[in-house]
């Protein structure tokens, strides 16, 4: 079996491009079911029929069918009974839940490969940094996935003579400090003084400069630099903060 249901081609993965090909492909099958072809999608999700399931296929393709007859099945089966809430939840919420659903079988497909071929830490590391680059089913079915690439792009604009608040590591944020304008003046002879400068910066909560590839983030109030760590706020979370402010900001705001 290669997918459940019937139609689709054998396939031979082996390196992690590969099995992220596979889930590339099926993964755009299924975009289709829930997107462009959510009309017949609809239709052939009939609560009064067996427990049904949305397939996406290497060849891009996507199929509502029944289970695999086999136990255990060839590769993990994706949720099963997606038609029996259909009539029973607001269209959209009902097309969200399939959207979660079918995003969490694709990981599942995704990692049952790379343990079929031996995946080591380094491989699948790969695998899923070129899946987490893309937007799950969920944030295309739902419209986050533009909201968030718009919030993006406005702050980008509006923050060009900033730092970055959403910076994923130390290195790449000192690129992104912001020059005083006097350096900015002198040229590009300061250049290594300025790089050193950014390596020397510290912590504003825990004073070290230590954890080169951490994750840091800049308050955009005092604009002093902080550890993620120190000021509990992950890289995820960073990505949904338009304008950050550190605890000692917030803290004086708050007295006043």
């Amino acid at each position: 079996m290669d997918g459940g249901g019937s139609g689709a081609a054998p396939y031979a993965a082996r390196t992690a491009e590969e099995v992220f090909r596979d889930y590339r492909a099926r993964r755009a099958g299924m975009i289709k079911a829930l997107t462009t072809d959510v009309d017949k999608f609809f239709k052939l999700c009939d609560p009064e029929k067996e427990n049904l399931c949305l397939y996406g296929y290497p060849n891009e393709t996507w199929e509502v069918t029944l289970p695999a007859e086999e136990v255990p099945p060839e590769i993990p089966e994706p949720a099963l009974g997606i038609n029996f809430a259909r009539d029973g939840m607001n269209e959209k919420d009902w097309l969200a839940l399939v959207a979660v659903h079918s995003d969490s079988w694709l990981l599942s497909v995704a990692f049952y490969f790379g343990a079929r071929f031996g995946f080591d830490k380094e491989a699948r590391r790969r695998l899923f940094s070129m899946i987490n680059n893309m937007p799950t089913i969920f944030e295309v079915v739902t419209g986050s996935a533009k909201k968030q690439t718009k919030e993006k792009t406005l702050n980008s604009s509006s923050k060009s003579n900033k730092p970055s608040s959403k910076v994923q590591s130390r290195a790449e944020s000192r690129s992104k400090a912001k020059v005083p304008k006097d350096e900015e003046e002198s040229g590009d002879d300061d250049g290594d003084e300025e790089a050193e400068e950014h390596d020397n910066t510290l912590c504003g909560t825990c004073g070290t400069n230590d954890g080169k590839d951490q994750f840091w983030i800049c308050c955009d109030n005092c604009e002093k630099w902080y550890h993620g760590k120190c000021v509990k706020i992950t890289p995820a979370r960073a990505e949904h903060i338009k304008q950050y402010k550190c605890p000692d900001c917030t803290n004086k705001r708050a007295r006043a």
